[in-house]
């Protein structure tokens, strides 16, 4: 096992430099350990207990699969993984991995019980999954040497490692590769209880002083997501620096908030648009959502990923065969006529 020091060396190949201001703040916030982390108690406790009992026997933990829509912590189950195991991290994505060269020196680069996290792992190059296989299953790996007649096969041992992918498309992985994955995690989207706790310990962290009621408001407008709470908090926080005595009260957070376009359910301009393009242009749906993305200028994946999910957990709209439908809630919030509502008064 290696140290801390080494640790922290090994857990990421991007250099410090490259990370974005908003990069380096999530970093900063990030729990190390499974008693730092808030929410997902079920995948919590199994994970404890594969770490328990793979540490107990000496080995390595099975390899991981973490999917749910962005945001919601798999990343830093990741990093958690490799810190009470006290192993390296080698972070990579599955677009980053472009050859399957590029994915023979990462593995043959990694340490005993060493944790591969690739993000996004849906968007592999099937053929680099064909590598990926062996590595999984025999913790080896087949390279051709050469072309043609004379082309050899080599076979390259490798430490026991653990994979741990994340997806926020599970149903796009092919059957082959997700069933190579020795336990998958579906993480759920927070309650308003578990983000406050998110939004008190990063205030914390940050040394931002905020009372109960303006905890409250953050969270309750953070689309049930740990990451943008995260974020919310630091832009109410500058507000508040700014405006203010730089202590976030309801009142402070409220005005924060309004300034950016974030409603009092956490929707932003983008979901008041989609809801709007339905509505209005067509009369409630259904409608196809290549027709919504042409309506609103957006893009296709952004809206299934980053729009629709939060607001079919509202039960703001309804996904049926023939498009998408607004709900009596969305006209509600909307504060739009529900010409439905009035035909069934009449």
């Amino acid at each position: 096992m290696k140290n801390e020091n080494e640790i922290k060396n090994l857990e990421t190949d991007i250099d410090a430099s490259s990370f974005t201001e908003e990069e380096e703040f999530e970093i900063t916030l990030r729990p190390k350990r499974f008693e730092e982390y808030i929410g997902q108690e079920q995948i919590r406790e199994n994970l404890a207990i594969y770490i328990e009992a793979a540490k107990n026997r000496g080995e390595a933990i099975e390899h991981l699969m973490l999917y749910g829509p962005p945001g919601l912590g798999k990343t830093t189950l990741a990093h958690i993984i490799a810190n009470e195991m006290g192993v390296g991290i080698r972070v990579t994505s599955g677009p980053a991995i472009e050859r399957a060269g590029d994915l023979a020196s990462i593995l043959t680069n990694l340490s005993a019980g060493d944790v591969l996290f690739i993000d996004e792992i849906h968007r592999l190059n099937r053929n680099i999954e064909e590598v990926l296989y062996p590595a999984m299953e025999d913790y080896a790996i087949d390279l051709i040497l050469g072309k043609g007649p004379s082309a050899k096969t080599m076979r390259i041992d490798l430490p026991k490692f653990t994979l741990v992918g994340a997806t926020t498309k599970i149903g796009s992985l092919s059957s082959p590769l997700r069933d190579r994955f020795g336990a998958i995690h579906r993480l759920e989207f927070y309650s308003n209880k578990e983000l406050g706790e998110i939004v008190r310990r990063a205030a914390s962290i940050l040394g931002v002083k905020i009372d109960e009621r303006g905890k409250e408001e953050i969270a309750k407008r953070s689309r049930k997501t740990p990451r943008i709470a995260n974020r919310l908090l630091k832009r109410v926080r500058d507000y508040a620096e700014v405006k203010h005595n730089g202590i976030i009260t309801e009142k402070i957070a409220k005005e924060a908030l309004a300034k950016i376009d974030i409603d009092d359910l956490g929707l932003d301009r983008n979901d008041r648009e989609y809801l709007k393009a339905i509505i209005n242009k067509f009369n409630g749906g259904p409608v196809g959502l290549d027709t919504i993305a042409a309506a609103i200028s957006e893009d296709r994946d952004t809206i299934e990923d980053v729009i629709e999910p939060y607001l079919l957990q509202l039960g703001f709209i309804d996904r049926t065969p023939k498009g998408r439908v607004a709900t009596p809630g969305a006209y509600e919030h909307m504060h739009i006529t529900d010409p439905k509502k009035e035909l069934q008064l009449l």
